[in-house]
């Protein structure tokens, strides 16, 4: 598997700061917008992408441009849930070794178990977790890339997985409950008949869960030899991999988003729950030339220009999700920030 990265280096940037993914998604998207006519040289340019980087699929892309070639693909489609889109048609076994080796698990349980271990080979952004209570729950979280960046590949990954349920088991599952953190301002009423119960949006959470029962599930193409024989293969595609990709920024602006809505974050509020003191936060932040303070301002302001731009996203909603309790008071945050008011930066993208 090539190490190679779509990102150039730039003075002073470590390797280690690039996360990584197969770029099957991105191929994907790519795909579907060559089948539609669309130019994708001019797309690829704005992305930080060459058509030759795309062509070979044993060139693993930055997780960033994915994400940002994504939107881009959205926007050149008029299809702002291609990431769901793309769920529903793919091939799975495009995703290679991860899904062979979930294919041939003995039962849906443990074929989730090795999706939450493996997961990190395919994307080294997305971290799948597994939990067993009084149902079986899958979440996704993200490492090393702020969650607030994207829609599109979150989107693809949730409802991806539930379509790989099916197919394994041969069984239409239907999730308990099915919530997405980022929030949609447009009609979702596909994507809750695809899951077969209501897609939440707005939640702070991106996670779905299963009837406990579902976990002893066999699977159709299940093979004990095999399965042994990828594991073998996944341990050492792992080892390859690094453990703790999760850059201090992105963290802090993960805990900090979810918390937006309820009013004002303080560092006491987010340290505890990345396993430090308010002090130790503040410290580490400083060593990296931050402060708390700016990075939830400049979160706030990446957020407000999102929203902005669905156009069904009321500007006093988009101020409550912010954590502003006053319009006026999210308006001029906003005209300080980039210079124009909420208003006027649609009226601007509107061209």
């Amino acid at each position: 598997m090539s190490n190679g990265t779509s990102a150039a280096l730039t003075p002073g940037q470590d390797l280690p700061a690039i996360i990584t993914a197969q770029g099957g998604l991105s191929r994907l998207a790519m795909a579907r917008l060559k089948s539609a006519g669309v130019p994708v040289a001019p797309l690829l340019k704005r992305v930080g992408l060459t058509p030759e980087l795309i062509a070979d699929p044993e060139v693993r892309l930055s997780v960033r441009s994915q994400v940002t070639l994504l939107d881009e693909a959205a926007t050149a489609l008029k299809d702002d849930c291609i990431g769901f889109t793309l769920a529903r048609d793919f091939d799975p076994r495009d995703l290679g070794l991860l899904y062979y080796v979930m294919a041939s698990s003995q039962n849906l349980g443990e074929a989730l178990k090795r999706l939450a271990r493996y997961s990190k080979i395919t994307n080294e952004a997305v971290v799948f977790g597994y939990r067993e209570a009084n149902r079986l729950t899958i979440s996704l979280s993200y490492s090393g890339v702020p969650r607030h960046s994207d829609r599109h590949q979150i989107e693809f990954c949730m409802f991806a997985v539930i379509r790989i349920c099916r197919l394994l088991t041969e069984r239409h599952l239907v999730p308990q409950h099915f919530t997405i953190a980022h929030h949609r301002s447009g009609n979702t009423s596909e994507m809750s008949r695809f899951v077969g119960s209501k897609v939440q949006f707005g939640t702070g959470t991106d996670e779905f869960s299963l009837e406990f029962d579902t976990r002893e599930l066999p699977l159709i193409h299940s093979d004990n030899r095999l399965n042994d024989l990828l594991l073998k293969y996944c341990e050492l595609g792992l080892a390859h991999r690094r453990d703790d990709l999760s850059q201090l920024r992105s963290k802090v602006e993960n805990a900090i988003s979810s918390r937006l809505p309820h009013g004002r974050v303080l560092v006491g509020d987010i340290a505890p729950t990345l396993g430090m003191s308010p002090r130790t936060l503040e410290r580490k932040l400083s060593e990296e030339g931050l402060n708390f303070t700016e990075v939830i301002q400049q979160l706030r302001r990446d957020l407000a220009v999102r929203y902005l731009k669905e156009r069904n996203l009321h500007v006093s909603k988009i101020a409550w999700l912010l954590g502003f309790h006053e319009v006026s008071s999210f308006t001029h945050a906003f005209k300080r920030w980039t210079g124009k008011t909420p208003s006027q930066m649609r009226a601007a993208d509107a061209y």
